[in-house]
């Protein structure tokens, strides 16, 4: 018997608008996250410009953005906005996953941008609005990928064994 309140087996995943609503809340709630550490980075290195110490600063909020998922993932299976949208991540027995397979579901999670950041390095297409389309039509089409998994997961939780599902809604106050 394992030592979590597992999800049924049978939870059904949560839809795709669903899963795409908090992955844009994800992203609102990450720019502090990320705010706090780029502040917290340019005081401890004394950075000055922007342009000097850019693959530190990319290193850092990488570690310290993979921190955030893997203390939340494989503590209660859930961030803030998943939380929010009544979405939690399991893995086969229906527990929150482990340290290390969350680890592995952050690391494989970046499938959701390389392919569009490789375009984008391919292409040669520089500038804020070029990089935002290329990113959104790469979200949006690794996102419709999960229409070809039996049990409409993302590619990154195939790989990993972990799922998301549904939680059901708490049963309203009287």
């Amino acid at each position: 018997m394992t030592a979590c309140a597992a999800a049924p087996a049978d939870a059904a995943a949560p839809g795709l608008a669903r899963r795409l609503a908090c992955f844009v809340y994800e992203g609102v709630l990450l720019f502090g996250v990320v705010m706090a550490a780029g502040l917290a980075y340019g005081v401890a290195t004394g950075q000055r410009d922007a342009r000097a110490g850019t693959l530190g600063l990319q290193i850092v909020l990488f570690v310290v953005i993979g921190a955030y998922f893997v203390y939340f993932w494989s503590r209660h299976g859930q961030t803030l906005p998943m939380r929010t949208w009544r979405i939690v991540v399991v893995g086969h027995d229906g527990c929150p996953p482990t340290p290390l397979r969350a680890t592995l579901r952050y690391a494989l999670a970046w499938l959701w941008f390389l392919p569009a950041l490789a375009l984008l390095g391919l292409s040669g297409l520089h500038g804020g609005v070029p990089a935002f389309v290329t990113l959104v039509c790469g979200v949006l089409a690794y996102a419709g990928l999960t229409r070809l998994h039996p049990q409409r997961q993302y590619l990154h939780d195939a790989l990993c064994g972990t799922r998301l599902v549904s939680l059901q809604p708490p049963p309203p106050l009287r």
